[in-house]
């Protein structure tokens, strides 16, 4: 809404105009491109007008007689090329928007600029946005992209971090933080736990919303703000999680869809990229391969199957791709025999879409045609992103190391020893494996002994595996130790449901066989239980000395503030130092079985697995 609110010259657009909108441009950087490209289609940017989108830093020509919309941070970099383009008098207006709000000398500069140009009454429109936060669903969003090393877990948990450094990551999250509850128009009940970075977020979160709220003139909450209403009659929870309160669920493998396709491919900011394999061929003898196509599909709001899928185990998943498929053919028939009715058979959608209606059967035609190429399409995606899901699944025994590791995580029996599933060449990479072990030992409440853990170690790198992810895990555990119980996952483990059905048959686009149809049973990962504990008020060990900050509230300390009683109905969770996808499917899980009540999933950035084990094994190992 407020990207749209934007894009119209910072006024509401009006629902049923029926005129040409106003024709524009839209300059952006990158952190821009990524706030708006998950949310807006370059058709939905064109139904508003934007018929051309480019990047600040881009060889740009001018374009005298159309208003330009800028959507930038407000950096050094990009305000003097905001000064050249005034010099270079390149648009006819220009509304300068700020993803996050500019200091007064920065501005000061774009004014000089701007009288020195002669172009002061172009200049329409400056406005600090507030939207400094990538919005990845409804309910979840992540901080940054571009620069996201710096917040990194890496970046917080470093040994040799200076105060000031620390200083600067956690004003840069407070920064997003605060952009987010401005945009969302609440201002939340914060409590955070003790001692770790998410208490320091809390502290200058609490700190700049009461700066805010002081300042009754210039505060940014109150009257007309974006979501006025949305919230309003109860205030919302902000549940400050620091990582390291679970470090196994990141390292987990995943059987839910949207969690596996993070995990085994390349998806980012809902976009996966695929490499097509160019089918089996033979290559003759001493002829280069060929190479294999990349596509990128994005997967969005729009797309109902994914909507409806993408929480689902992946079994599920095929075996409804299966059955759209079947639906599709039935109707493709149906579409033939319009076509050639219509005499368009070899024609592409296009020709089709500019076809006057002339008759009943035409016009009828013409509107179930579209709809139809449409559900074709994302058939087609999900098809190639769960075929190549499941190539991975198939190759890496993935299904096994998932339920391996929720009975370890659950304490349940196991049938095979860890150090068979580490030995054995066919199932899983050595990242596989090393995922496996640490989960093992984060998740063991007696750490094994030294004999024990050496022939671990050999056993590891015998299979390849690079052990410096170990080291640093150690060292957490044993500080961790000393700070609290060891986290526990529920005593639950995924039931297997006898081999699939449907998707058995031959006639299946997915070879399912070898392949175990695990259920999942829902038990609340530590984040979700930390979230119920605190939304409903439960007295719980683990929660009850969380921190507890009102904003609203003028002075006091923790222990004099008057504290909310009842149940919340809204309520972010926030996991400084990264976030996954098992998590956020957990909290949705959860929340389903709560009548009315909302729950937003929030992470300074979002990491698979391999990414994760990336950072933890870059930590020196003194």
């Amino acid at each position: 809404v407020a990207l749209k609110r934007m894009l119209n010259f910072n006024v509401p657009p009006v629902k049923n105009s029926t005129g040409e909108p106003v024709w524009k441009v839209l300059i952006y950087d990158r952190f821009g491109q990524d706030i708006i490209s998950p949310l807006l289609s370059v058709k939905e940017l064109r139904d508003m007008g934007i018929t051309l989108h480019l990047l600040l830093h881009s060889d740009r020509d001018p374009i005298p007689d159309v208003p330009a919309i800028y959507f930038v941070m407000p950096t050094e970099e990009n305000i003097d090329r905001m000064c050249q383009d005034l010099r270079n008098q390149l648009y006819e207006s220009y509304y300068l928007n700020f993803i996050s709000a500019i200091s007064r000398s920065k501005l000061e500069d774009i004014a000089n600029a701007a009288i020195g140009a002669n172009a002061v009454t172009q200049v329409a429109k400056v406005f600090d946005q507030y939207l400094n936060f990538i919005t990845l669903e409804d309910d979840m969003f992540v901080l940054c992209n571009q620069n996201k090393e710096l917040v990194s877990y890496r970046a917080i948990n470093r040994p040799d971090i200076t105060d000031t450094e620390m200083e600067t990551i956690m004003d840069t999250i407070v920064d997003s933080l605060f952009c987010f509850f401005v945009t969302l128009g609440a201002i939340p009940i914060i409590r955070c736990s003790r001692g770790t970075a998410a208490e320091m977020v809390a502290v200058k979160l609490d700190k700049k919303l009461r700066e805010n709220l002081r300042d009754a003139r210039n505060s940014l909450f109150t009257g007309d703000t974006l979501g006025a209403g949305q919230f309003s009659f109860q205030r919302p929870l902000l549940v400050l999680v620091d990582r390291n309160i679970d470090l196994a669920t990141p390292l987990h493998h995943t059987w839910t869809y949207q969690a596996l396709v993070h995990d085994v491919l390349d998806f980012h900011l809902n976009r996966v990229n695929l490499e097509e394999s160019t089918g089996t061929e033979s290559i003759p003898a001493g002829a280069r391969p060929k190479k294999k196509n990349k596509k990128s599909y994005d997967l969005t709001a729009s797309d109902k199957f994914w909507q409806k899928h993408k929480g689902s185990p992946f079994p599920e998943v095929a075996e409804s791709v299966q059955q759209e498929l079947e639906s599709y053919r039935a109707q493709e028939d149906e579409v033939k025999r319009l076509k050639s009715i219509m005499g368009i058979e070899g024609e592409d959608e296009g020709a089709i879409s500019m076809l006057s209606d002339n008759t009943a059967k035409l016009t009828s035609a013409v509107s179930s045609l579209p709809e139809l190429l449409e559900k074709k399409r994302l058939i087609d995606l999900h098809t190639n992103v769960a075929t190549a899901v499941l190539e991975h699944i198939k190759a890496r025994k993935l299904d096994v190391y998932f339920e391996y590791e929720e009975k370890i995580m659950s304490k349940s029996t196991l049938d095979k020893s860890l150090l068979d599933m580490i030995s054995d060449p066919d199932a899983g990479t050595p990242e596989d494996k090393m995922r496996l072990f640490l989960i093992y030992y984060i998740s063991s409440t007696q750490a094994p002994s030294e004999i024990d853990l050496e022939q671990y170690k050999k056993a590891l790198t015998d299979a390849g595996c690079n052990l410096a992810p170990l080291n640093y895990i150690k060292q957490w555990k044993a500080f961790t130790k000393m700070a609290s119980a060891p986290t526990s996952y529920g005593n639950t483990t995924p039931k297997p449901l006898g081999l699939f059905s449907r998707v058995m048959n031959t006639g299946s686009q997915f070879v399912m066989e070898g392949v175990k149809n695990l259920v999942l049973k829902q038990q609340n990962l530590p984040v979700t239980r930390i979230l119920d504990n605190l939304m409903e008020m439960k007295s719980n060990p683990e929660t009850d000395d969380y921190r507890y900050f009102d904003p609203k509230m003028l002075r006091g300390s923790d222990s004099s503030v008057p504290r909310n009683k009842n149940p919340f109905q809204e309520a972010i969770v926030f996991v400084v130092g990264g976030g996954n996808y098992i998590e956020y499917q957990n909290l949705i899980d959860y929340i389903k079985g709560k009548q009315g009540k909302h729950v937003l999933y929030g992470c300074s950035e979002l990491f698979n697995a391999t990414q994760f084990i990336k950072q933890v094994g870059t930590f020196d190992s003194n």
